[in-house]
């Protein structure tokens, strides 16, 4: 209770904020070790003292701590932009907006698309005038970049035209260089050695890859494009585009050795391989949890877990043997290795792994729950209830706060971010 009473301390609210947090236990039960100590959200003030409100809280899709866990970024998908916040001190620092006009051209560096994609929205001339939708980050070099792609520019509203991702600087959080991508790109990826990175477009089964060698995001360049088995045409889709986008490309992530590049295929299901170094398509490993979102792996690099979000499982897979039947594949759909499975809850969306990686955390969107797996036991330890539709999680540094994001519908529910602490720890 000490670290939880620590955490009102520093937000000048000791006594009232500890003895009323001890009270003021969301969504847990008593034996649970998951506990709720903090919230930010966009619905309306209350009196609740460790309860900040914050109207710029538009939809957070994800979040994520800087390398020395110093501070939080939130990106807030509807609102177009991304949140800084102090940690543990929850005081706001910038609001990165992605929101462009003529005055941001230097930014775009003369570039409106990449490997050939055409408008079929927005006015020639002006497509690097628009509102990015954040939606997943990654970090680059040691550190220094955070990595943002946008779900769509704002005129482009069948996101069937190319989108665009933001370099941001994480010492001035300003963005230095906006990159075109294809359509609906959802997750970046970036390699052990931040030497490359690859962009996964939701979109069209495709991932574009860049070469970021390169000390400043100026001279970051484009190098490939790959495809998982077949390219999906997008001039006229119609329909939802969070369920017609082929294979639904996803969670994306490199092995540790730097050679091999993972993709989570929720459309269909598998998992993808490709070559890092060449591109190759390696192939499909079915023999995964349905409808995989999100990928991790082990900091010892032997172990894959994966999400799949309509079954509810998280799956743990040996990764040498993942990758050895993707290089034996020859670029056909495998059974694969199989793994084990554990039921987490239905809508398991982002998962991510304790610093010590003793533990593994799922955000769980239908039934509004933050779980915790202990791994050496492949159980559920601790289940606590969260805002309704919570999507992103992350771990602070230390591994004593967990993070959820909850995107509501409408204003009903969800706008908001949660703040955990796990007292097993």
């Amino acid at each position: 209770m000490a670290d939880f009473c620590e955490f009102f301390k520093m937000k000048k609210l000791f006594w009232t904020g500890c003895i009323a947090g001890m009270l003021w236990v969301f969504g847990a039960q008593a034996q649970e070790s998951l506990v709720r100590v903090g919230r930010i959200q966009a619905l309306g003030k209350t009196n609740a003292p460790q309860d900040i409100y914050d109207v710029r809280i538009q939809s957070p899709k994800s979040a994520m701590f800087s390398q020395d866990g110093k501070k939080l970024y939130i990106n807030a998908l509807e609102g177009g932009q991304t949140l800084v916040y102090s940690f543990p001190e929850l005081q706001p620092l910038k609001s990165i907006d992605h929101t462009f006009g003529p005055a941001d051209a230097a930014l775009f560096q003369n570039e409106t698309t990449v490997f050939g994609y055409p408008y079929f929205h927005g006015k020639s001339g002006q497509y690097n005038h628009f509102l990015g939708k954040p939606v997943e980050m990654a970090m680059s070099h040691n550190g220094k970049y955070l990595w943002v792609p946008y779900y769509r520019r704002s005129f482009d509203l069948n996101a069937s035209s190319p989108s665009a991702l933001a370099i941001i600087d994480m010492q001035t959080d300003k963005v230095v260089r906006v990159m075109p991508t294809g359509p609906l790109p959802k997750y970046v990826a970036i390699s052990p050695d931040s030497r490359q990175a690859v962009v996964t477009h939701w979109g069209d089964n495709t991932l574009g890859v860049l070469d970021i060698s390169a000390d400043h995001p100026r001279d970051f360049r484009y190098s490939g494009h790959w495809v998982v088995e077949r390219k999906l045409p997008t001039e006229g889709i119609k329909g939802n585009r969070d369920s017609n986008c082929g294979f639904c490309l996803r969670g994306t992530v490199y092995t540790p050795d730097g050679q091999t590049v993972l993709v989570a295929r929720m459309g269909g299901g598998g998992v993808a391989g490709f070559e890092a170094a060449t591109g190759r398509y390696l192939g499909t490993v079915t023999d995964i949890v349905p409808n995989p979102r999100h990928v991790v792996i082990s900091h010892d690099g032997r172990t894959l877990y994966v999400s799949g979000n309509q079954s509810g499982l998280v799956g743990r897979y040996d990764l040498a043997a993942v990758v050895q039947a993707l290089k034996k594949a020859d670029a056909q759909r495998v059974a694969g290795p199989g793994g084990r499975s554990l039921s987490v809850g239905m809508g398991v969306r982002t998962i991510e792994l304790s610093p010590d990686q003793r533990s593994l955390y799922a955000a769980i969107n239908n039934d509004a729950r933050l779980v915790k797996v202990d791994l050496a036991s492949w159980s559920v330890v601790a289940r606590s209830e969260v805002d309704p539709f919570t999507v992103g999680l992350a771990v602070s540094p230390d591994g004593k706060t967990i993070v959820t994001t909850s995107q509501g519908r409408e204003m009903v529910g969800g706008y908001s971010v949660g703040f955990y602490r796990d007292s097993g720890r």
